[in-house]
């Protein structure tokens, strides 16, 4: 019998990534990611997919990124009932992650409910925190170079990625073909994560190509960052930096607690992580020493390198602390979230920066 596999996202765009592999009358979705970005991408997660949701056997995810995770909640109100493989990592970082995006989404429900721009009436959520907390219910955890079945008579493998806490490719045994599917792969000189492990051999590579078509700068992001944190606490001014929750926010961490030990900046620099989402995923790093490049040592240093502000009102406060200060602030494409409000606030005064790092 042939293996099929089908795309269902992550071809065309970078988001929405979904393999369909389908062998022998079973089915496996590899990642069940959400489509983000422009309008037109999102409405994609509203379309059925060419699967019913039941007739999945398994899920595999290669990482917590919403791009590769986030459909997962509609996947299992919809109907699937299996399991869902991944390392214990990408469980921990989906615990914090889907149930934010299941709020996201009823926010933004009731945000067009509100003021009307919906066609729909009412305007529904694609999923719920709830949806989402049933989900994780199914999410099982398979340490990385471990093999496991995640259908009888498929064997797999997960093989360390980089990218972010518990990023894996996905080695697969099927029906006689070895398919390899790279998930979302982490540079070798990562200040933070550890090199992506060297490839097994396959037969179909299934590669991601979001830099496919460029090289990587040869930048140290520590030497990067101590210039414009410089030039910030000489002038008594405020650098605003928009961060992804996971991955940027505790590679930045780590370089300003890494400044600070140097006496390249001043010790005394206030440096404000201003994302709940960043703060849950910074401290997970003391959990899985051995996954990532820090020891016990400086995930202290890192957790210890800002003010944790975890609410609306200590997040406003900010704005009454005068001189210079740092602020790393979600979205990290500053298309939502705190680090909003933080650019309005500080844009106007020539002291101030924007310091953009992906």
């Amino acid at each position: 019998m042939s293996v099929h596999v089908t795309f269902l996202g992550g071809a065309g765009t970078v988001t929405g990534s979904k393999y369909l592999v389908q062998h022998d009358g079973k089915s496996l979705m590899v990642d069940c990611g959400l489509f983000q970005g422009y309008k037109q991408l999102r409405l994609r997660n509203w379309t059925p997919l060419p699967v019913l949701p039941n007739h999945v056997n398994a899920v595999v995810l290669t990482h917590a990124h919403l791009d590769h995770s986030g459909y997962l909640p509609l996947l299992v109100r919809e109907g699937f009932h299996g399991k869902v493989w991944c390392t214990p990592g990408t469980r921990d970082l989906c615990e914090i992650l889907l149930p934010d995006s299941g709020h996201i989404q009823e926010e933004d429900a009731a945000f067009a409910n509100r003021h009307g721009f919906s066609k729909h009436h009412p305007a529904l959520p694609l999923y719920t925190q709830e949806d989402a907390r049933i989900s994780l219910k199914q999410l099982r955890t398979v340490p990385s170079h471990h093999l496991f079945e995640p259908i009888h008579g498929w064997q797999a493998r997960l093989h360390g990625a980089g990218h972010i806490l518990g990023a894996s490719s996905l080695y697969l045994e099927v029906g006689g073909k070895r398919l390899l599917f790279s998930g979302d792969l982490g540079r070798s000189d990562d200040l933070v994560m550890l090199p992506p492990d060297p490839p097994p051999a396959a037969d179909a590579v299934f590669i991601e190509s979001t830099y496919g078509n460029r090289e990587h700068p040869n930048d140290n992001l520590v030497d990067e960052l101590a210039s414009p944190l410089e030039r910030i606490a000489a002038r008594g001014g405020t650098a605003v930096v928009p961060v992804f929750a996971v991955g940027r926010a505790q590679a930045l961490l780590h370089a300003i607690a890494v400044l600070k030990q140097q006496g390249r900046i001043p010790a005394s620099l206030p440096v404000y992580l201003d994302s709940p989402m960043a703060i849950h995923s910074t401290e997970l790093f003391a959990q899985h020493l051995g996954e990532h490049r820090l020891n016990a040592a400086q995930c202290r240093d890192m957790a210890h390198a800002a003010t944790m502000t975890r609410t609306p009102d200590e997040s406003k406060a900010i704005a009454l602390q005068h001189g210079p200060k740092v602020i790393l602030a979600a979205s990290g494409m500053a298309t939502g979230g705190r680090v909003l409000h933080h650019l309005v606030q500080y844009l106007g005064d020539h002291r101030n920066m924007v310091i953009l790092t992906g």
